[in-house]
Order: C-alpha cells, then sequence, then structure tokens
C-alpha cells in the first residue's frame, strides 16, 4: 500500500506538489485525474489551446505537452530506481518544451497521448511491490524514493492544473 511519503523521501522541492494530494489512494487519484485532464484539454478550442497568458509563458498546447514529458521523465524514474538503478540525470523542462513542436500539434492529439502515457504507466505503477515502493534512487542530484515520484507526479499534474485554472483562467 502506498503511503504519503515523509519529508525525507523526497527533496524539498517536491514538497509543494506532494501537499496538493489528497490522502485517499494515490492510484486512483492519478486514474481520476488521467480523466478529467483529458477531458478538459478536449473542451477548449483551438483559440484556447495557443493562449498564453504572458510573453514568454507556455501556450496551453505547451502546458499539455510539458504534462506529457514530465508523466514520461517521472514514469523511467519509478522503472529505473524501482530496478535498482542508482542514479539518473535532471530535465530542464524549459528546453525540453522549447525543442518540442507542440505548438504545431492539435490539443486533442496532446490530451490523447497524456491519457494513453497515463494509462500505461497506470499499469506499472499498479504492478509495483513494497521492496520496489521503497527504492530510492538520485534524481536532479536529490535523493528520492518510487512511492514519492508517484505521488509528485499527481502533484505536479494538480500544480498545472491550478496554474490553468488561476492564470489561463480555463478551468472545466
Amino acid at each position: 500500500m502506498m503511503a504519503r511519503p515523509t519529508p525525507g523521501d523526497y527533496a524539498p522541492f517536491y514538497g509543494n506538489y506532494i501537499a496538493l494530494v489528497n490522502d485517499g489512494p494515490v492510484l486512483k487519484m492519478l486514474d481520476s485525474l488521467k480523466t478529467s485532464t483529458y477531458k478538459l484539454f478536449c473542451s477548449l478550442t483551438d483559440e484556447q489551446a495557443d493562449y498564453a497568458y504572458d510573453k514568454g509563458k507556455w501556450t496551453v498546447k505547451e502546458v499539455a505537452g510539458h504534462l506529457i514529458d514530465a508523466e514520461r521523465t517521472f514514469a523511467y524514474r519509478v522503472l529505473a530506481f524501482s530496478r535498482g538503478q542508482a542514479e539518473l540525470p535532471g530535465f530542464d523542462e524549459n528546453i525540453y518544451v522549447e525543442r518540442s513542436n507542440f505548438n504545431n500539434r492539435s490539443l486533442p492529439d496532446l490530451a490523447a497521448e497524456f491519457k494513453t502515457t497515463r494509462e500505461a504507466n497506470l499499469y506499472m505503477l499498479r504492478a509495483l511491490t513494497e521492496e520496489q515502493l521503497a527504492a530510492t534512487g538520485i534524481a536532479n542530484g536529490s535523493k528520492i524514493s518510487v512511492n514519492a515520484i508517484i505521488y509528485i507526479m499527481a502533484g505536479h499534474e494538480l500544480h498545472h492544473l491550478n496554474i490553468l485554472k488561476e492564470r489561463y483562467l480555463i478551468w472545466g
């Protein structure tokens, strides 16, 4: 069973993400978010999809693409650390978005990719043993547990949904 991670299980900068996750089963939350985030992105117009709330900020399409990139990165960390790999590099989300072609794609296409990626990851997450959940590794120079990464996946998504609501004034 997955328990809320303690501060020693992750670097302090992840604390804000973990704080966004409720006390219910985190895998159930990830499954629910998969559907609600997909529906939110599919409900937006092309104009909303291309909107950025300020100069130099990501468009909604780029936010969706970032969620996909982060989902893959977090899942790879879970896979690697649960299988015994000790260290992985960080990733610079701004460089990833800058070098993407998210703005050349449709938001429904990005939404489908996010949903499919999350569905695949849920199979892996549901199969983890207690020993694998407790495994740790170094990511971006900081120690982190597999269990904490799973909570961070949910909190990271919630963080960006909050930004869409507060700064982009989008909510489904």
